[in-house]
């Protein structure tokens, strides 16, 4: 073989990060929709690999076990939902807009990813310890309470909004409106007699949702 053949062979240094990009996130993805099906404790790696369709020992070479698969399965799941937001443009929003929208957005979000709302519970269930070791989690989740705090505070200077409005507070708000509507449907439709999921109940709650939230920050 000469020289230029094994070189041809070899995989770039680029190469070789893109495709270890690709497994990781394939692995991701696969422990993703496990954790989502079957909770933290009743999760098997055998069955990652199987949905990955890739050699378990190939997980254990990027995720140490499987609480720190879960643990970059939380951290990915918060990097989506935030560059997903990033992508509203909300700064360049009139205020009330941007915040109108933004509540929109977590509601559609939510019942678009099922999944995401399944892992959080999960989190809890283990008490969120995961989370509270992962620097990645705060990090990604800080610019959004800036960028809300921003929000603010142009509606604020503009007359919009009231002032002494807490941006953590309000996001809490606007997520657990959304957040208990969608993980407690259930037992909500049961004991109402309504399907709170059809697309009347579903426009309904929005509604409400933007009138809670536009009607607590909005100057009087």
């Amino acid at each position: 073989m000469t020289r230029s053949t094994t070189r041809e062979a070899t995989p770039a240094p680029e190469e070789r990060l893109r495709d270890a990009d690709r497994s990781q996130n394939t692995i991701l993805a696969a422990a993703r929709d496990e954790f989502a099906e079957y909770g933290l404790g009743g999760a098997r790696m055998d069955r990652i690999a199987e949905r990955a369709a890739l050699n378990k020992r190939l997980i254990y070479y990027y995720f140490e076990d499987k609480e720190t698969l879960f643990q970059a399965v939380l951290e990915q799941s918060y990097r989506d939902i935030r560059e997903a937001e990033q992508q509203l443009n909300l700064l360049e929003l009139a205020p009330a807009d941007a915040l109108r929208r933004l509540v929109e957005f977590t509601w559609a979000y939510y019942l678009e990813h099922p999944e995401f709302l399944t892992l959080l519970n999960s989190a809890n269930l283990h008490k969120a310890r995961h989370l509270q070791e992962s620097r990645k989690a705060r990090e990604l989740n800080s610019p959004l309470i800036e960028m809300l705090a921003g929000i603010l505070e142009r509606g604020r200077r503009d007359g919009t909004f009231r002032g002494g409005v807490d941006p953590m507070q309000l996001y809490i708000s606007i997520a657990g409106l959304s957040y208990f509507y969608l993980s407690n449907n259930h037992t909500l439709s049961a004991i109402f007699g309504r399907d709170l999921l059809s697309a009347k109940a579903r426009q309904e709650r929005l509604t409400h949702m933007c009138d809670v939230i536009l009607g607590y920050v909005l100057r009087n």
